[in-house]
């Protein structure tokens, strides 16, 4: 069996990056990957910390890339790709434009389709454009990976094609790798002030929000116990706003983008977590630290729902009550098994080879 994988982007990689592992494990599987450099230089990080060569590098990124021609020339080039490779199966993971090109050029090619993180949903506009993507590539795959019971739930509601598995997310597998790496070093010194890490890159967010998630920083680093650390996405219209609202605001450090292992330590130092970032709600869960959600819906309620994440959008004031809150009254949180328990890839190969496949089951 010739199995594709295809990704683009940070996210992915990592998430891909267990399920390769497993793949490479069984010996009538061929694993191929092909990357299309959606997130170039974020990429790259990835694919050199986890020694991962890929097959077929498309290098798609643009400066200033727009949605349309980047999904464009993605269908364009993989179409290509599929037809020199010829696999029996292609994976895509989440909700990138990657994710969609792909499923859709697979599509056109009559190869079916294996959706990685399937049946997340907010059943609104936002988050945009990822909301209307990974709906799409439901109605494309034939097999759906979702990453708990309540994503199954929603594919099974909409009478998807082909089997569900739940399978916990496989992002859960590659932080318990990095977790594995870090329990050989010293924790962080202590520090007399509390960290709060923020991340912010989403589309929806763009312009007024981000203005407003910047008013809400100023003035949360007004507190005499607080540092923030803002590692700021490339994207320019990130960038720039974020660098000319806070960049020069006492207790706010703005840096480049952290490594891999380097945002695991950060998310480990931090007493509270800002964030519109999907997946970091799920890893803070699985480290126990609490989170603020800086969106007005949220793809995955389970947090939210066991008082493991806050969802506060992007209105400053109200941003500024829910971290003072957290901050003078820090819940009991703890390490939770919600979003996965490090077997998802496992729990993949299994079903790609058709063996039993046991489901995960979610505890906070």
């Amino acid at each position: 069996m010739r199995i594709l994988s295809v990704f683009g982007t940070r996210p992915e990689a990592i998430k891909m990056t267990p399920v390769l592992r497993a793949l490479a494990a069984e010996p009538d599987i061929e694993s191929r990957v092909c990357v299309t450099g959606q997130h170039r230089a974020l990429l790259d990080e990835v694919l050199g910390l986890f020694d991962i060569v890929p097959d077929m590098d498309l290098d798609l990124m643009a400066p200033d890339q727009g949605l349309n021609p980047l999904f464009a020339r993605a269908v364009e080039q993989l179409d290509r790709v599929l037809a020199e490779m010829a696999p029996d199966r292609i994976l895509v993971q989440g909700d990138t434009t990657t994710a969609f090109a792909a499923a859709q050029a697979a599509s056109h090619r009559r190869i079916p389709v294996a959706h990685v993180e399937a049946g997340l949903r907010t059943y609104a506009t936002h988050p945009w454009p990822e909301e209307s993507n990974r709906r799409a590539i439901a109605l494309l795959a034939d097999l759906h990976f979702a990453p708990t019971p309540g994503a199954a739930a929603n594919l099974a509601g909409e009478h998807v094609a082909g089997p569900i598995h739940v399978i916990g997310n496989t992002g859960i597998d590659a932080l318990h790798m990095i977790l594995r790496r870090l329990d050989s070093e010293p924790p962080p010194a202590a520090t007399p002030r509390k960290l709060v890490l923020v991340t912010g890159h989403r589309r929806e967010n763009f312009g007024a929000p981000f203005e407003a998630i910047c008013s809400a920083l100023r003035e949360i680093a007004r507190r005499a116990d607080v540092d923030i650390l803002y590692p700021v996405h490339p994207n320019p219209r990130v960038r720039e706003p974020v660098e000319a609202a806070i960049g020069q605001v006492p207790h706010i450090c703005l840096v480049a983008p952290l490594d891999l292992i380097a945002f695991v330590q950060a998310m480990r130092a931090a007493v509270l977590i800002l964030t519109d970032s999907g997946g970091v709600q799920e890893e803070a869960a699985t480290i126990g630290k609490p989170v603020l959600v800086l969106r007005e819906t949220t793809e995955r309620p389970e947090g939210v729902t066991a008082g493991l994440a806050r969802l506060v959008g992007t209105d400053a004031t109200t941003i500024v009550a829910e971290a003072a809150a957290l901050l003078d009254d820090p819940p009991p949180l703890r390490p939770s098994q919600l979003y996965g328990d490090g077997r998802a890839a496992t729990r993949i190969v299994d079903a790609l080879r058709g063996r039993p496949v046991e489901a995960f089951v979610p505890s906070a």
